[in-house]
């Protein structure tokens, strides 16, 4: 389980974020929604270790990642799909997959089955050059290698982003498995309401740089969310 507690961030001398706590339970989607500029991506950095806190502390399954380095914080379980994706262009579909090595024991450095079952176009393209896919494979790519490092905490920032429909639903699909195997807690942060209500257990709501709302899916209705997180 990942927990935040109190979570303050700057860039320079803006505060961003304002005492954020958040829990994300293993086997379920917790859902971070809001507009845009709302401390969302920024609060996925400061989980997975790309930009320092000022404040507060970030604990996954009892261990304070709070003052680890991002590598560090993979090799302890936090795999982390920035929006824009960040595959490597000039390196093969294999390639790519196989840099999620580094943060696993030579015995483990391999690319499992399921991978490949999971998302069945990169088996096929397993050799074309990672720039050469469409934004939808870039995607699917992306998500594949975070799997690689055996996650405890997936991080996904808008993956439906400038995705086709029948991928959208292909990574949906993907989301739905990973939280009944209930390895890992996952947290997606998503503009596009309908296929986040779908999947989410959890929501936490932003506005400028604080949760508004942070409630069990069983707890409020989809009117209840879509009020915290319309401008």
């Amino acid at each position: 389980m990942l927990e935040t507690s109190k979570i303050n961030l700057f860039y320079g001398k803006s505060q961003i974020l304002y005492d954020i706590d958040l829990e994300a339970q293993k086997g379920q989607v917790t859902c971070v929604l809001g507009t845009n500029g709302v401390g969302k991506t920024s609060l996925m950095r400061a989980i997975s270790g790309a930009h320092a806190v000022a404040a507060g502390h970030i604990q996954l399954d009892g261990q304070d990642l709070t003052r680890l380095t991002p590598f560090k914080r993979a090799q302890s379980g936090v795999a982390y799909v920035p929006q824009g994706r960040d595959i490597f262009p000039l390196l093969s579909v294999e390639e790519n997959l196989q840099t999620g090595y580094s943060c696993l024991p030579p015995k483990d450095q391999q690319i499992p089955d399921h991978i490949y079952e999971m998302f069945p176009v990169l088996k096929k393209m397993k050799a074309r050059k990672g720039g050469d896919l469409s934004g939808g494979q870039q995607q699917q790519l992306a998500i594949a290698r975070a799997l690689i490092t055996r996650p405890k905490l997936l991080i996904l920032d808008e993956p439906t982003e400038g995705i086709q429909p029948n991928i959208i639903s292909q990574i949906g699909e993907v989301i739905e498995l990973l939280k009944q195997q209930g390895d890992m807690a996952i947290i997606l942060v998503e503009q596009y309401f309908d296929f986040a209500f779908s999947l989410a257990d959890r929501f936490y709501t932003l506005k400028r740089g604080r949760v508004t709302m942070a409630a069990k899916k069983s707890e409020v209705t989809r009117k209840d969310v879509l009020a915290n997180v319309t401008v």
